[in-house]
Parts: C-alpha cells; structure tokens; sequence
C-alpha cells in the first residue's frame, strides 16, 4: 500500500495515517490498563498506608476489607481507593508525594507498634505530620538519618539494591583496623553464607582505643554495617547515619522533622517520577475548559491616555521611499 502513496506523491498522507494508528493503539492499551486495574498492595502503599510488604501481611490478619467483604489474598486488582477499608476504617484521598528528614535518636524503635511499649520514632512525631511510613530502618542502637515518607511506591525504589542508592554511616569502633582490610571491601564480602556487596570504608581518624569510619553501603541489608565491622575484628560502640542517597542529617537537631521542599525532591528524584506514571491511588485531574474561564474586563480610559490607532487590515503597509533632494533645495 506504501507504494500506492509514494507513486502518488502522498507520502505526508502515510505518515499522517501512520501516527493516527499509534496514538489510537497507545490509548486502546491505556484504557486496557485502566480495566485490569492495580495490585491493592500497590496502591494502598501509594496511599502511604504501609510498605507493600506490611499490606500483605495486613491482607492475611484480616485487616482489609473492599465493598465489606474482607480480603483474603493479595492478588486483587483494583481502579481506585472507593470501597476500601483498613481496620474497618475508610481510606483518604492519596495526596502529593511528600518527604521529611528526621534525626533519630539512640534508643527509639523504627516501628509502629511495639509490644513491649518502648518508645518508636512514630510515637514521637509532631502532630501535624500526617500518615507517613520510613524508608527503611535503623535499629534501636543506631542514631542519625531517617528518611519518612507518606508515599510507599517512593519508599520501595529507594530501599530497592537494584537502584544502589547510597547510605552513609559515621562509625565509632574499638579495635584497630589496616588500610589493605578495607580496600578488600570494595570487592564485597561474604560472612557467614551472607554476601555483602561493595563497600567503600576510610578511616577518619584514630585513638590508642577507639577509630572512627566513614562507610558507605548501597544494599542496606540488615545490620550489614555492624556485621561488616565485627567482621573486621571491631567493636561498635556508635553507629551514626549521615547520607541517604541525596539526603543528608545537616544540622537537624535530635528528633526534630524537616520536610523536603517539593522543588528538591522533583529535581533529585527524576528517575522515580519518570518511571511511576500515573496510580490508582491518586484521582486523574479534570482539565479545566477555557471557555470557563474568567474574561479579562475592558480597561477603562482616563483623562490624558493618549489613543492608540489600530492599523487598517484593508491596506497594505508601504515604507516611506527618500527621494533624493533637489539642487534648489534649501539646506
């Protein structure tokens, strides 16, 4: 058929009809999306009610329920957050993705819930913040960086190895420890049937009894860091984290908040949004229609406002042609 339009002459045709086909292809498989629906685990994790993992388990208690029935599997594809509830309760609407630096302290739980009623970063939380879960944890020990979010989908790709998003740990060990010990860490290291993967560790500076350590990880496995350590023959007695990929402590006080302005998190965060597209858990937003819109008002004349002539559309413009001066011409 392509012959038909080349020996035609019609060759803008073809590409016309050729884009019409795609575009019309692109949005049947747009629509097929929308029917077949997302993974509930997906879009509640989107709605910042938990990590997908703590849904499905949330799935399994019984927990959650879609039009009053109470869910028994995971594998259930929904378009929307209608009809569902988590502990009886209803689901609000799924807001922009947000995200907060908080300085943990030593001794508070990375938990919801503790059975034994110890103190957990959630419980001590400003009021204002609303739901929001952690990008991964720090044990009981361990002080420093915690990264909160009330979007679970962007929890999930910075915790994700494949994404080697960098963690970095301020480490105070006692022992002592060689230059060559840590440059075998870069190659990664395999304890007890675990492989860690590379390393980057330096020696900041060092006492007769304790040193301290810059270490940088982008697995996150967990206690990778104190493992590696005891590993080494060290002890640690500290365990501060300083970076989360583009996050840093800075000079955020002990378990005070700061959120990340959206700006930032749009720019250092590119890859994430790129690859999201659009979910359940958020309502599309209407387009608005321009012929609603508000009409600017006639602006009044003042006394002394000089007019301003509008050019005829009938005539055509015509430069002024300089005819050469007359030798009678008076200078």
């Amino acid at each position: 058929m392509w012959k038909f339009f080349y020996h035609k002459g019609n060759l803008s045709l073809l590409l016309k009809l050729s884009i019409k086909i795609m575009v019309r292809r692109m949005t049947e498989e747009n629509t097929n999306e929308t029917i077949k629906g997302e993974r509930i685990a997906k879009v509640l994790a989107r709605a910042g009610i938990a990590s997908r993992r703590e849904i499905e388990r949330m799935i399994e208690d019984g927990r959650i329920a879609l039009d009053g029935k109470v869910l028994q599997s995971p594998a259930v594809l929904v378009n929307s957050l209608d009809g569902i509830t988590v502990d009886k309760e209803p689901i609000g609407k799924a807001e922009e993705t947000r995200l907060w630096r908080f300085h943990k302290p030593k001794g508070m739980l990375t938990t919801h819930n503790d059975p034994q009623h110890r103190a957990t970063v959630f419980d001590n939380l400003p009021e204002h913040l609303p739901r929001v879960i952690s990008v991964g944890r720090l044990d009981m020990n361990t002080e420093g960086l915690l990264l909160l979010t009330n979007d679970g989908e962007l929890a999930r790709w910075l915790e994700l190895p494949e994404n080697a998003i960098v963690r970095t740990y301020r480490v105070r060990a006692h022992g002592f420890v060689r230059e060559h010990q840590l440059k075998a860490l870069k190659k990664g290291v395999t304890i007890e049937g675990v492989h860690y993967g590379s390393i980057d560790a330096t020696v900041e500076r060092a006492d007769a009894a304790n040193c301290w350590l810059n270490v940088s990880i982008s697995e996150g496995k967990n206690r990778e860091v104190r493992r590696v350590m005891e590993y080494l023959g060290l002890n640690v007695n500290r365990l501060i984290r300083t970076n989360y990929g583009p996050f840093s402590i800075g000079t955020i006080k002990r378990q005070a908040t700061v959120e990340v302005n959206s700006k930032q998190l749009s720019d250092v965060l590119k890859d994430f949004f790129a690859q999201r597209g659009r979910s359940a858990a958020v309502e599309e937003k209407t387009k608005q229609d321009p012929s609603k819109w508000a009409k600017a008002k006639p602006r009044k004349t003042k006394p002394g406002d000089k007019k301003r002539h509008k050019p005829r559309e009938d005539t055509e413009f015509k430069p002024k042609v300089k005819r050469p001066r007359s030798k009678h011409s008076i200078s």
